[in-house]
């Protein structure tokens, strides 16, 4: 029997499978979406022209500028634009920058949203906000932003390339791995989170042996939709606040990072959480869940140091210092040797041995 616990689920509609974006329109419609505005990312042109053109007389408007981070003048202006079309819903198709953009709005004006995922981001599963301003990234949680609808179609990522999936693949692993550490985890979200990185996997190396295989495809939207999920309710913790950091003062990929960082922090908290730690080494088919998570990104060939993509050594010691100041809650102490350590391997790119990642002394589960 497991030890009292509070779970939260979140309301939400998930509709997957091969063409579901035809169904947009009627799933705009069971929201009472009249006036749609479409935000979309730069890869999913082509098939936001699609669904414009199935939207008809609901079609209000349309974003096609969208960037990682959500900065806030892009937020402004696309809330400027959705007052000027008279939305009354969003529909965000592409990755987690369009489905970011649509929460800035949501989160001022209410407006519900419609999210058609083209990669593995999971944030179309969360209450999760952020913006980007002068250099600092903001993060909240709020309900209003939680699209009320999703819809998966792995035709609409069969093409995404290897490098870019990869990527995407490991920003969801991160949602597992740390759902299972936060002070809000428990044993429904750990669950989930297993599950989910037991899609990614197999999901992951079907598609680095056939990069158009539809089973996987589906399998990875499978695995980044319980990822989303055990995040939304277990929430974040020393990750994702590292990798939020490092995007936002940095300018590094937000993906990229998460798969740069993972490994370390894994390094340090994973044997805080022995259960979780053997159950997601059963799911990622590893001896150790640290160097099974970065040897899976490298043979993926996912940038595992900060190094590659444009970080200083001086940049990582700076980041670990203003990190150090307001740690969170993390169930390994933080001190700003701790950070920096976690930082520097990162930067290094250096492999985590299995010894590394046992748990530590006096800790139980």
């Amino acid at each position: 029997m497991p030890e009292a616990f509070t779970h939260t689920s979140l309301p939400g509609r998930i509709v997957l499978g091969p063409g579901s974006l035809d169904q947009v329109p009627d799933e705009a419609d069971q929201l009472g979406i009249s006036k749609v505005l479409l935000i979309a990312t730069r890869s999913a042109r082509d098939a936001a022209d699609l669904l414009e053109v199935g939207l008809g007389d609901r079609f209000a408007g349309r974003i096609d500028e969208v960037r990682q981070h959500v900065p806030k003048e892009r937020a402004d202006q696309a809330r400027a634009k959705a007052s000027e079309v008279g939305a009354t819903g969003l529909v965000a198709i592409g990755g987690g920058s369009a489905i970011g953009l649509a929460k800035a709005i949501a989160l001022t004006s209410g407006l519900p949203i419609v999210a058609v995922p083209t990669t593995y981001a999971g944030s179309e599963m969360t209450p999760v906000w952020g913006e980007t301003a002068e250099g600092e990234k903001t993060t909240g949680t709020d309900l209003v932003v939680l699209p009320k609808t999703v819809v998966y179609d792995p035709l609409l990522s069969r093409g995404l390339p290897l490098e870019v999936t990869a990527a995407s693949v490991a920003n969801a692993m991160a949602h597992c791995v740390e759902a299972t550490w936060t002070p809000k985890a428990d044993p429904i979200t750990e669950v989930t989170a297993v599950e989910g990185v037991r899609a990614l996997r197999e999901g992951l190396l079907s598609v680095l042996a056939e990069r158009t295989d539809l089973e996987a495809r589906s399998n990875l939207l499978y695995g980044a939709s319980l990822a989303g999920s055990a995040l939304a309710t277990a929430g974040t913790g020393l990750h994702h606040k590292l990798c939020h950091l490092l995007g936002g003062s940095y300018n590094l990929p937000h993906a990229e990072t998460h798969a740069a960082v993972l490994p370390q922090v894994t390094r340090l908290n994973a044997g805080a959480v022995p259960r979780a730690k053997a159950r997601l080494e059963t799911a990622l088919e590893t001896d150790d869940l640290a160097s099974g998570l970065f040897d899976l990104f490298a043979q993926a060939g996912v940038p595992t140091s900060l190094r590659e993509l444009g970080l200083t050594e001086e940049q990582a010691r700076e980041a670990a210092w203003k990190f150090a100041a307001k740690a969170p809650a993390n169930p390994v102490p933080l001190d700003e040797d701790t950070v920096t350590e976690i930082l520097l391997r990162a930067w290094a790119g250096e492999r985590p041995t299995p010894a590394a990642a046992e748990r530590p002394e006096g800790v139980t589960q």
